[in-house]
Order: C-alpha cells, then structure tokens, then sequence
C-alpha cells in the first residue's frame, strides 16, 4: 500500500526512537541518586497502602504468577510482569502521596517504578539497565506534558494515565534493548493502550488509583508485542487520528518543545516529592494554612477566606464548590482545595490520617471548609509553578494574607534526604510493617541499581 502523501517523513515516534540507543542517563551520579530516592518513596508508598481495600482488590484481579515483587507482601507473593507492575502502581498512586512533575502535573515514578522494577525482574536485567530505563521512561513522560499544556486534563483525561504508557514503554524499551523499528511499533500499540477519564472527580471512587498500574502495566505490553512483531502507527503522536488529537482535542500540538535538548537536558530531574497525602496543586495551601495557625488564627476566628487560584485547576479542586466544601469521602478529599485548608488549619498537617472517610465528616472541618471561595487570578504561573495565596477575613474585622509562590517538596525547594526516609518509615509504619522489616526493604532499595540481576524483595 502506498504512504499517504500528507504523512511526515520521519514521525515524532522515530525521531525518539532514534535517539533512545545513544542515551545513557545511568552514568550520571544525580540520575542514580534520583532514582534511589524515587524507588525508596514508591516502595514505602506501595507498603502504606498494601492492606487498603483497593490494593486487595487489584490482587485479588489478577491471576498471573511470576516472578516479579509485589512491594511489602508479607507472604512474598510475586506476580508475572505485567500483574506485578499492575498492582505496585495503582498501590504507589492510590493515595496521590506520590512524587510529581511541576510541569505537567503527572506522577512518573508511580509509572515507570513499577513498569521497570517488573520487567527488570522479569527479563533479569542489571541494575543499571534498571536506572537507564527509569530515567528514559520518567523523562519522556515529563517532556509529553510540553506538547499541549492542560489540554489533556481539560478535555477530561488523566496525563499520568495517558503519557505514562508512552513513558512506560520508552522506559522499558531503552532497558531491553529495542531496535529503532521495533520502538516505534511498541509507540504506535501504547496509543491504543492508553487511556484514564478523570470522572472519578464525581464522587471519589476509586479509578484514578489504577492510572499509574495501568500505565505501566501497557507500557510492557506494549513492547511484548512490538518484540513479537506486532505493528503499530508511527504517526500516534501527531497523526490526524493521534493521541494529541484523541486525548487533548488538538492538533497543534508544540512537539518541538518536547524534542529540543532531548538527551541532553533532563528534565525528570526536578521531579518532587510530596510532604502531604494529596493533589499537589493544593499543597501550597496547605502551608499557607499552617501558617495562619502558627500565627494564632482559629477556626471560630475567621470570618470568610478568599483564594487566588489558577483557572487550570479549578475544574479539578475547586469546582462544584459545594462538593468541594463537604467531599463525601476521604478519596474525594484529596481533589478539594477548600478541605486541604480546614485541614492544615485545625489538625496542622495533611498526611495519610488526615483523609480518613471518617474524619471528613467532622463538623469542624466541614464548617471552615465552607466558609472557603476562590478567585481565578489571570496571572498565576500555573503549570510552571504551583503557588497558594490566602486572604483571611476575620470576625473581628482583620484581614490577613499568607501567600506562598512555591511548592514545598518541588525542585526549587525540594525535600532533603532525611525528609524522604522519614516519609518512608512513617508509611511503612502506616502500613503496619515492622522496623527491621522497613529497614531491611530500605536497604534492599538504596542497592537495587548495583545488582547483577535485579530483585527488590
């Protein structure tokens, strides 16, 4: 059959895949140091969540033995590739305390973690193998988000869903070594692979948990068939039918933004790392929050608060308001900017214990959340930077303003190693695994990428 004239010479798929065997991220000190830190904050994530009902139920899905980790199983169950990197991911992301790209948002390393840690296991590849696909797969991931800012989100998609598969199969395909052809083909399937609606906005169920596992869990099938022989389009980022078309209601998308400085420049380095159990765009509000309680502010105190905001967001975190104000569920409360403040204000923190289905339901909190309203600010940076910006009008005629313009944990004030252990013994504490037990799994994931063969657990 005859190409179609109007079809590019050479697809944005082949240019990547051409570039992939050059690149070697492995041998840079600040990848491996990343990756041990990403991989450490997966794992304790994975063990915080292990008993939830989601997780079982993920599990109790899947019938394919292996011999492939699922993090913090006490039994030391092992799944095939594909049922491993399923289950870790949607463990990872189930309670959005997972790490986060400021320019996207998306969660690469509850993707490509996972979706590399099983194949690696699986095909018993080195650990180097394992970071260079790590650091492939999240860069991609992370340079997706620069071809139509937002416009995934806005068309009612998740862009960890979507550009994850894409990640996951780069990633994956850099550490078993495909041919350029083979790439493109393993490109052109995850397109048809990928997916993720964000209606779980609605009513707080549970689909956004199994993003990150589906993502991953695609990317390696993805490839599996290009392996075989199966064959893809190689226009699927850029096609007339393509994903941008598909998932972001665009075909202008800036693909040179994604491509130049490609293998030279990595972005995935300033991926961040969460302090609160939530989406991050509310983090900054959090901080805010906490700081008008540093301050003295009670709840009983204030009056009415006011919120400048991002008009990216507010689809996701502000809007319906009512809903917002009173989530029916501790899961819908991690997508409310209005409960993130009552939060931080009355109990001082945002961790895993502060979106129990319970305690979303407590008067006080719903109360204050209430008295919580936004504003669109034209102006504000937002996907670049994630701010927060609160005015205070109390009962006794005072107005206070605390305004934060940057998100703690992202990459121009990041969390040090100290405070990503420490993360990482608490949610492994959350999860009810023993001390020696943390530690040793802490051991195990900080000597993961010195391996001959790779095996976490």
């Amino acid at each position: 059959m005859a190409k179609n004239s109007a079809l590019p010479r050479e697809s944005i798929a082949e240019q990547i895949a051409a570039r992939l065997p050059t690149l070697e991220p492995q041998r840079d000190p600040a990848a491996r140091a990343l990756g041990e830190r990403l991989l450490l904050d997966i794992a304790g994530l994975c063990v915080a969540a292990r008993h939830a009902d989601y997780v079982r139920a993920a599990i109790a899905a899947v019938e394919q033995p292996g011999p492939c980790t699922v993090i913090g199983e006490a039994a030391g169950l092992t799944l095939g590739a594909e049922g491993a990197a399923f289950v870790n991911g949607t463990a990872a992301h189930g309670e959005d305390f997972d790490d986060t790209y400021e320019g996207g948002p998306v969660h690469a390393g509850a993707v490509i973690v996972p979706a590399l840690l099983a194949a690696a296991e699986r095909h018993r590849l080195d650990g180097a193998y394992l970071l260079r696909g790590i650091a492939i797969g999240c860069e991609l991931m992370c340079r997706l988000c620069r071809v139509a800012p937002m416009r995934v989100h806005k068309a009612g998609f998740h862009p960890t869903a979507v550009f994850g598969a894409f990640g996951a199969t780069a990633g994956i395909g850099a550490a078993l070594r495909l041919t350029p052809a083979q790439q493109v083909d393993a490109f052109g399937i995850a397109g048809s692979l990928a997916s993720g609606i964000i209606e779980y906005l609605a009513e707080g169920s549970w689909t956004k948990r199994l993003h990150a596992g589906w993502a991953a869990q695609s990317g390696y099938r993805a490839v599996r068939l290009a392996m075989a022989g199966f064959k893809g389009p190689r226009t699927v980022f850029e096609g007339e039918h393509g994903v941008f078309r598909g998932f972001a209601n665009t075909d202008d998308g800036n693909f040179a933004a994604m491509l130049d400085g490609f293998g030279s420049e990595w972005s995935w380095l300033t991926i961040a790392f969460k302090p609160y159990a939530c989406g991050t765009m509310a983090h900054p509000y959090i901080d805010c929050a906490r700081a008008l309680r540093a301050r003295g502010i009670t709840a009983e105190a204030i009056e009415r608060i006011e919120c400048d905001t991002a008009e990216g967001i507010v689809h996701r975190l502000w809007e319906p308001l009512a809903a917002k104000q009173q989530p029916p569920n501790g899961y819908a409360a991690k997508f409310s900017i209005p409960y993130a403040i009552a939060v931080g204000l009355l109990r001082d923190d945002a961790g895993l214990a502060e979106y129990d289905d319970a305690l979303v339901h407590d008067g006080r909190l719903t109360a204050l959340a209430r008295k919580i309203h936004y504003r669109i600010d034209p102006d504000n940076p937002y996907p670049q930077r994630f701010t927060g910006h609160l005015r205070v009008l109390l009962k006794d005629g005072r107005e206070i303003v605390e305004r934060q313009d940057y998100f703690r944990g992202g990459a121009e004030h990041p969390l040090g190693d100290a405070a990503i252990d420490k993360k990482f013994f608490a949610n492994c504490a959350f999860g009810g695994m023993s001390a020696a037990a943390a530690e040793a799994l802490a051991r195990a994931a900080r000597g993961v990428f010195s391996q001959a063969s790779v095996k976490l657990a």
